[in-house]
């Protein structure tokens, strides 16, 4: 590969709500065009078959118009509760910060460690041995 750039779900500080009563959760992404529209539909919908709803909060263009204002709103105070991100040092200084949720536990308990595929992907999400983010597609160049 000559350059990949993993994209990933990244809680935003706040819990993936799942409990019993129904729970609005905000997701923020830059996934506009045709295609991309249509793999977020098909996430919130199986999201919205839990009994919860996914609210929408699109931005159009592409990570880097997408970055600031998601960094923004989350030291800001007012974090979505989960957002697209690339890996790398904005997520590692969010994290370090204390401002994005630990998944450990949850992929731990749902063998994520089993089931993503290439296993390299996951380790993206590790920092400091603890996961923040769920990898959901790679894009490549090649």
């Amino acid at each position: 590969m000559k350059h990949a750039i993993l994209t990933a779900a990244l809680a935003a500080g706040v819990a993936m709500p799942f409990a019993a009563n129904a729970t609005d959760l905000e997701v923020t992404h830059w996934w506009t065009s045709g295609g991309e529209a249509a793999a977020v539909k098909v996430l919130a919908d199986n999201f919205n078959e839990t009994g919860n709803n996914w609210v929408d909060s699109a931005i159009a263009g592409s990570g880097s118009t997408a970055n600031p204002i998601i960094i923004s709103r989350i030291l800001g105070g007012n974090p979505m509760g989960a957002t697209q991100m690339n890996t790398g040092r904005d997520a590692e200084e969010l994290i370090k910060a204390g401002l994005m949720l630990d998944l450990t536990d949850l992929a731990e308990e749902e063998n994520w460690a089993e089931k993503i595929r290439p296993a390299k992907l996951l380790g993206a999400c590790e920092y400091d041995g603890r996961i923040y983010c769920v990898p959901i597609n790679i894009h490549s160049w090649q």
